[in-house]
């Protein structure tokens, strides 16, 4: 039997992965990651609350737990580049690079140093291995698949690591926490930045990066019809939150962020769900990583999501090299987001992606 290490955040998820490898008699310990530290305050980190339930569960399990600090890895590898993308008014995914950079590295290579075989995490995904190579597939349940989050990672860290919630449905999850006793079967799942919790998004950024105020203007119109708090807190398709108001002569429809100007510091909007100013049909990414460590085919028919919980796409690999890859979809992509990260697959399987640029 293997020596496992699971990455233990007081969910329900990690725990029921921790509880189905102890049963299945592996040596198994579980570790809690501490990955913030700036305002640890009761208000809105759970992380004490999570170290609690994390600390409840290990005991029910019989298990050991042991907690790590990751905060300082998770500044220099994660959150300053949250900054800088916001800042260059991207809208960076950290849950992506926490991923590869915390959860996958920073904790993989703790556990090797103890002495674990393997990792493993509560994460909706599964890992396979075909013809000498890993690849990690999408979970059993699809509307709980994590696999968009997971695609940075590599045949090293998919090797070492196991899902073994990721054949389960959520209810299956649930129950078999509440069948074993688990005080947090019915906890409800995380939201929110990885690690950062449920923190006022606005007042957050706002202590690490400048309000600059500007104007809102009609895409279609060049007109002012708001004014808004500074482009970072603004993202491509956002209706929410613009305080734009009736505007003379213009129809009752929503607005929508369609696009942002830098320079002159103006966020443009237009009505209607389905301006074209919001659809494209491709993209260019860049800061590719293919799980395989081969680039996929070009002109082939693949599947990709350019944000999570978006259907499958179909599309192809029209160019790709080390820098970029540029795919074109066969219908138009609604709000296709600089910052976040374009995921391929084909069929079950997820190949990797990059950023969108």
């Amino acid at each position: 039997m293997a020596n496992i290490i699971v990455g233990m955040s007081g969910g329900v998820d990690s725990s029921v992965a921790a509880l189905l490898l102890k049963r299945a008699g592996h040596d198994v310990t579980g570790l809690f990651m501490k990955n913030w530290e700036d305002d640890d305050t009761e208000e809105y980190c759970s992380s004490r609350q999570d170290l609690i339930d994390a600390t409840a569960a290990a005991d029910v399990i019989g298990i050991d737990l042991e907690v790590v600090n990751f905060s300082v890895e998770y500044k220099d590898r994660v959150f300053a580049d949250f900054l800088r993308e916001y800042q260059a008014g991207r809208t960076p995914n950290p849950d992506v690079l926490c991923n590869s950079e915390i959860k996958f590295k920073a904790f993989l290579d703790h556990a090797l140093k103890l002495g674990a075989d393997k990792i493993a995490t509560g994460h909706y995904a599964q890992v396979r291995e075909f013809l000498g190579k890993f690849q990690l597939m999408k979970a059993e349940d699809g509307t709980k698949d994590q696999s968009y989050f997971l695609y940075r990672l590599n045949q090293k860290q998919l090797s070492k690591t196991l899902f073994p919630v990721g054949h389960l449905y959520k209810r299956e999850v649930r129950k078999l926490a509440e069948d074993a006793g688990l005080a947090n079967h019915a906890k409800k799942d995380s939201t929110g930045i990885c690690f950062i919790g449920e923190r006022p998004f606005r007042e957050f950024l706002a202590r690490y990066i400048p309000r600059q105020p500007g104007e809102i203007r009609a895409l279609d119109s060049d007109r002012v019809v708001g004014r808004h708090e500074g482009l970072m807190y603004y993202t491509l398709g956002q209706r929410e939150g613009l305080g734009i108001g009736g505007v003379k002569g213009a129809p009752e429809e929503p607005w929508f962020v369609c696009a942002k100007d830098m320079a002159k510091n103006i966020l443009y909007v237009v009505q209607g769900h389905q301006h074209p100013a919001l659809m494209r049909d491709r993209l260019v990414a860049g800061q590719l990583s293919w799980i395989s460590g081969e680039e996929p085919h070009t002109h082939w028919v693949y599947a990709a999501k350019t944000r999570y919980r978006q259907p499958d796409a179909a599309c192809e690999v029209e160019r790709v090299d080390t820098r970029a890859c540029e795919i074109a979809f066969a219908a138009p992509q609604w709000a296709v987001t600089p910052g976040q990260s374009v995921v391929v697959y084909e069929s079950l399987a997820c190949l990797g992606g990059g950023i969108i640029e």
